[in-house]
């Protein structure tokens, strides 16, 4: 009996133990719930006062109005560069359309889209045998022109005969003469041959076709031999010169090079007021091709130790332009100051600065659209 009564005291004993913290803990909850609250009671009562005060004491509202957070960004004084970006293309001087010189059907297509050749290869053929017929009637016309020419020169060194004669049966051999070179000369360019060496990009004509004088027939394009034109406005006349360094940006193949001006143009295209400029490829580990579109940037501006500010935080007044200082006053608190500046040019979100600030400047970046002139700041790390 008395073992049992034992047994149930421990129990209880346990039972106690274990709820005793957890009865501690809710009364701490319900205690902090109720400071909070009493807490928000205070500050509400607080805020109240000093809307009281400050409508009665102007000096209290100004010292004590809440500081606006803000972040700060020194001035940068640096090498400030502008460019010129203009959209230009790949130009080819050896990308050219090869058109008939003979009206004649096409004979003999040698050569398709794609393939390699070197210059003089032959390409493809016209038919020549109107030329050929004419060529043998004239060689047979020559031949009996120089045994008329032979006797005339052999009766004339005898004295015998005319002069006229002489020269006519000269004149006969002679003309011939022309008129068989100038058929040969038909004929050879009846045969289409590689200008230069290259590779095939286009064939106009097929095998049986009429090709007329002036018909395109084959482009033939040699990527070795290329370079970048793009046209600059007019109003950057003189600002550019052969061997100024450029940046060369082809956005279809996100790839960028380096390059010099080769030519500047001498004329201003009456139809969009420009001037071309070209720049010649160097070697490139990447393939480009004709008319591939460029982006080119040409410094036009540079100046050493610029005063440099991030473009969005110049603000317009009727005044002008300005910006915010933060500096700290006497006590040692922070406050924003309005400066008027002159700007320069701007490039990439940054502008130059020519007058208003000395350099050893802190601007307000974040938070600068919140401030005014001589309010509190309060720097931290990271507005946002």
């Amino acid at each position: 009996m008395k073992t049992n009564i034992l047994l149930i005291l421990a129990s209880i004993a346990i039972g106690i133990s274990s709820c005793g913290p957890q009865d501690k803990l809710q009364e701490k909850r319900e205690e902090l719930k109720e400071k909070k609250i009493q807490l928000q009671e205070i500050r509400h009562e607080i805020t109240l006062l000093e809307k009281e005060i400050a409508s009665i004491d102007p000096e209290f509202a100004k010292d004590h109005r809440k500081a606006t957070l803000i972040s700060t960004v020194p001035v940068e004084k640096t090498t400030f560069s502008h460019f010129v970006e203009v959209s230009g293309a790949v130009k080819s001087r050896k990308n050219v359309l090869i058109s008939s010189e003979n009206m004649g059907t096409v004979q003999r297509v040698l050569v398709k889209e794609g393939n390699d050749v070197k210059r003089g290869q032959l390409l493809m053929t016209q038919d020549t045998e109107l030329y050929q017929k004419n060529l043998d009637r004239l060689e047979t016309e020559y031949e009996l022109a120089i045994t008329m020419f032979e006797k005339q020169a052999n009766l004339w060194n005898q004295r015998i005969g005319t002069e006229v004669q002489y020269l006519e049966s000269k004149n006969r051999k002679e003309s011939l003469e022309d008129q068989i070179a100038n058929v040969k000369t038909q004929i050879a360019k009846s045969q289409i041959r590689a200008p230069f060496d290259g590779t095939i990009e286009e064939v106009s004509v097929k095998e049986g076709e009429m090709a007329q004088i002036g018909s395109p027939l084959v482009r033939i394009v040699n990527h070795k031999d290329m370079y970048v034109k793009a046209d600059v406005s007019e109003s950057y006349i003189g600002q550019f010169k052969r061997g100024d360094q450029i940046d060369i940006y082809f956005p279809s193949l996100d790839k960028s090079v380096q390059s010099t001006i080769s030519s500047v143009g001498q004329i201003i295209d009456e139809q969009n007021r420009t001037f071309s400029i070209e720049a010649l490829l160097p070697a490139i580990d990447f393939t480009v091709k004709p008319n591939l579109l460029a982006v080119v940037k040409v410094k036009d501006f540079e100046k050493e130790n610029a005063l440099v500010v991030p473009s969005k935080l110049i603000q317009k007044d009727n005044k002008g332009d300005f910006v915010f200082v933060a500096q700290k006053t006497d006590s040692s608190a922070m406050v924003a100051k309005k400066v008027q500046i002159k700007r320069g040019i701007t490039y990439q979100n940054q502008t130059l600065v020519e007058e208003g600030l000395s350099g050893d400047e802190v601007l307000v970046d974040e938070g600068f659209r919140d401030v005014a002139d001589g309010a509190k700041v309060k720097e931290v790390a990271n507005v946002l």
